[in-house]
């Protein structure tokens, strides 16, 4: 068995909208930039784990996508298993890769996402995102919005020169609805500030300016992300991930591999927690899964010096703030507005601009936050690089279920 696991070799590719590239074409320019990274042969990688939620739905590849993405680019005959697991998917083929090195089974292993979620057809973009929850709930959920409209609609058209407003179809996913009735619900009960919610756009928008894979590379300021597009209040399009494609990829190893192999840029993992969320009751699997991460790595939240944090909306990252312990419950708001999550601050989150702003392919999000860590820990990130970081945390939800993620990973990293 090993004791420790490494990160030794980090590949990504500039997220943005391929619509003139496949699956297979972006999985093999990370897994190319991984090979680069630390000049390992594909006869060393033993065993592969590879994320992906929407290709067969999009393209009705619905089985053996890793074995058909990593073949067509040379990478074959080894185990191949693929991972689906929403949003958290490139997190938990990580924690999967992990898993199988720290029992044994092999010492050299690669965890892959891949996704194409960017497609002409807005409205089949929009409602894929739905099965990212309990699908009969979401449909209920998104009947009783539509039969509110109708009825706004119908009061409209009794009063004279008001004529009924058409649905927009298409115009947002079913998930931004749930993550603004979350920022209202804290708004209402801590005093946050839609402001406050800007303060967080604005510095992610600003990181990725630094970031040459990011998919959103322009600056924003508070008054600009505030004046944005209206999605569901009080969230504006500035405050939500954009659509994108994209892939990353992370080859870790067992330290005796390490040692046959000796790397100065090897970055040690020092805690890999997978956790459920629930179906009933007030949501916890934050506080969980990250708890559990602080005890295995034998650190508390005060050790960390950066974290890329899941952020499909900027809620996401006020609320992940107090969950994962940084700061008191309710003060998330103030920790932004306060400038202490910049990269300058107290603790930089989201260097890399995050899901809002770096993009967010479904299966290839978390890997990514991963090649974000690894490059700030190696002191390798140029002008958005994190003043001597030593240990870093990556967290990665996926889905609803319930009033919370349906399931997350927690990784801690450390020189």
């Amino acid at each position: 068995m090993s004791e420790n696991v490494y990160i030794l070799g980090i590949g990504m590719l500039k997220f943005a909208k391929y619509l003139d590239r496949n699956i297979k074409s972006l999985a093999g320019e990370a897994l190319a930039n991984v090979q680069k990274d630390c000049d390992i042969t594909f006869d060393q990688i033993e065993a592969a784990w590879f994320s992906n939620s929407l290709w067969g739905l999009f393209s009705n590849q619905h089985c053996i996508r890793g074995q058909v993405a990593l073949s067509a680019n040379g990478l074959d005959k080894i185990p191949i298993v693929n991972v689906e697991n929403g949003c958290a998917g490139g997190s938990t083929a990580l924690h999967s890769a992990v898993t199988a090195i720290k029992a044994g089974m092999y010492d050299c292993a690669l965890a892959i996402g891949a996704e194409k979620v960017y497609n002409e057809d807005r409205v089949k973009v929009m409602t894929s995102f739905a099965s990212g929850a309990d699908i009969e709930i979401i449909e209920q959920f998104v009947k009783s919005l539509q039969d509110k409209e109708k009825t706004a609609n119908e009061k409209r058209a009794k009063s004279p020169g008001k004529e009924p407003q058409v649905e927009k179809q298409g115009g947002h996913s079913s998930f931004m609805d749930l993550y603004a009735a979350g920022a209202r619900m804290h708004m209402e009960k801590y005093g946050t500030t839609q402001r406050q919610l800007a303060a967080v756009a604005s510095k992610s928008h600003n990181n990725s300016v630094l970031n040459p894979l990011a998919q959103y590379t322009f600056p924003l300021t508070i008054d600009e992300v505030l004046a944005d597009r209206p999605v569901s209040y009080p969230l504006t399009r500035s405050m939500c991930a954009p659509i994108g494609d994209g892939a990353a990829a992370a080859l870790v190893c067992s330290e005796n591999f390490l040692k046959q192999h000796p790397s100065e840029r090897a970055i040690r993992i020092r805690a890999s927690v997978l956790q459920s969320g629930q179906l009933h009751g007030e949501s916890d699997i934050s506080k969980r899964a990250s708890r559990a991460a602080y005890e295995t790595a034998g650190i508390g939240p005060e050790d960390v010096d950066v974290a890329e944090i899941h952020d499909a909306t900027v809620y996401g990252e006020i609320y992940q703030t107090e969950q994962l312990g940084f700061c008191a419950e309710g003060e998330g708001g103030l920790f932004a507005e306060a400038g202490k999550s910049g990269l300058g601050g107290e603790l930089p989150l989201n260097p890399s601009g995050g899901l809002i702003s770096r993009g967010h392919p479904i299966g290839a999000s978390g890997l990514a936050q991963i090649f974000e860590l690894v490059t700030q820990l190696r002191g390798e990130a140029g002008k958005r690089q994190v003043a001597a970081p030593k240990i870093a945390l990556a967290e990665n939800g996926g889905g609803f279920l319930g009033m919370g993620e349906a399931s997350m990973v927690i990784h801690l990293l450390g020189k």
